[in-house]
């Protein structure tokens, strides 16, 4: 592995479908802006995918940015072999993610990783990585969880942490949006692929609801449907079985509640996602994409609510998710360079919580009924 000195950090990338390209164009970015302001070389030195016609994609990508052609592999163990990476990068399948993370973390040599959402598909699992990362202090593990560096709803979560709005009591966040990319060979159709839809996509927002309640969960409450998306699809004879829409409901060990609202047939929408934190003392709203947040105290009224447009001058690409992926890359690369002097910005214990949430709303919706966060992490 590089060491300070060197100020070097070689990047690999397992999994090179749309988020893995999505991670190529952040870290081309990032090579260029760190390397003019803080004389530390970043380069993409392997690429790892068992689909041939994504590495082919990746490839080219990395031609079309002006990078040096990485390595290529057919799986991730021969790209650990290799001894060509510090760090990697896992945007494979979600059903991936256990048994890569494991061959990661247990490789002789240290990488640290950065490994999209969701940490793992299950509790348990996501159990086991946390257990087997305990006995690597030598390696970083961060997780995806990217939506809370967007910088409206950054400055939402400052306002927060402020106390500007006082003792947070309900986290109210709508997701209206377009229904599931196609992905390679359809894995994204089947709960037992990614976890379900509120793991998949929605461990984002219960992430977030953690922030902002400053708080962990109890129990969850969710109701859910398949009523527009992939009805009339079929793969290898089988249905999809993702969920396109639902309400959950959070309460939290202080007290406070979150809901979300998620409807994935919703492309007719000004916003995608619209996030409304309520204290005892004020409240404050972010909109995304508009950027737009809004805050107020109660005691001023309508007409002392004051709106702000968020930007971060910091971010060189916007990318898929409004520049978030690439502040999470600034995070990650800080943490590397720390030498673990201090932690990763969204820690395994993050990725576990969110994924738990998750399961939690997935089984409320199947049993119908209040699930406890007890009975789905376990002892």
């Amino acid at each position: 592995m590089a060491t300070a000195a060197e100020e070097e950090v070689r990047y690999g990338i397992v999994g090179v479908g749309m988020m893995g390209r999505e991670h190529l164009h952040n870290l081309a970015h990032l090579a260029a802006e760190v390397g003019r302001e803080q004389s530390v070389k970043v380069r993409v030195t392997g690429l790892a995918d068992p689909d041939h016609e994504s590495l082919r994609l990746g490839l080219q990508l990395a031609d079309e940015l002006g990078l040096p052609a990485p390595q290529t592999f057919s799986g991730h163990r021969e790209l650990l072999d290799s001894g060509l990476c510090d760090a990697v990068i896992v945007s494979s399948p979600n059903m991936t993610h256990y048994e890569i993370l494991m061959d990661i973390i247990s490789h002789r040599q240290p990488h640290h990783i950065l490994v999209e959402k969701p940490l793992c598909t299950t509790v348990q699992h996501c159990k086991k990585v946390i257990e087997a990362a305990k006995q690597r202090p030598d390696i970083i593990v961060q997780v995806g969880l990217e939506y809370r560096y967007m910088p409206p709803v950054a400055k939402l979560i400052d306002i927060v942490k402020s106390g500007t709005l006082g003792q947070v009591r309900m986290v109210a966040i709508r997701e209206h949006r377009f229904p599931f990319l196609v992905k390679v060979d359809n894995w994204n159709r089947f709960n037992c692929n990614s976890g379900g839809t509120l793991v998949e996509k929605c461990c984002h927002f219960f992430d977030l609801m953690r922030l902002f309640a400053a708080a962990n969960p109890v129990r969850v409450m969710a109701s859910g449907a398949i009523d527009v998306n992939h009805k009339d699809e079929m793969y290898d004879g089988k249905v999809p079985d993702i969920i396109d829409n639902a309400y959950v409901i959070v309460e939290f060990d202080n007290g406070s509640r979150g809901m979300l609202d998620l409807c994935m047939f919703a492309e007719g929408s000004r916003n995608e996602q619209e996030i409304s934190v309520v204290g005892d003392t004020g409240k404050g709203e972010a909109f995304v994409p508009e950027s737009i947040v809004r805050f107020g105290k109660r005691m001023e009224g309508r007409d002392g609510v004051v709106t702000i447009m968020a930007e971060d001058e910091r971010i060189k690409y916007q990318g898929l998710h409004h520049g978030s992926s690439y502040l999470e890359h600034l995070n990650f690369l800080s943490a590397i360079r720390a030498q673990g002097a201090c932690g990763p910005s969204v820690n395994l214990s993050d990725g576990l919580l969110s994924v738990a949430i998750g399961v939690a709303g997935q089984l409320s919706i199947e049993q119908g009924r209040f699930v406890t966060m007890e009975e789905v992490l376990g002892s």
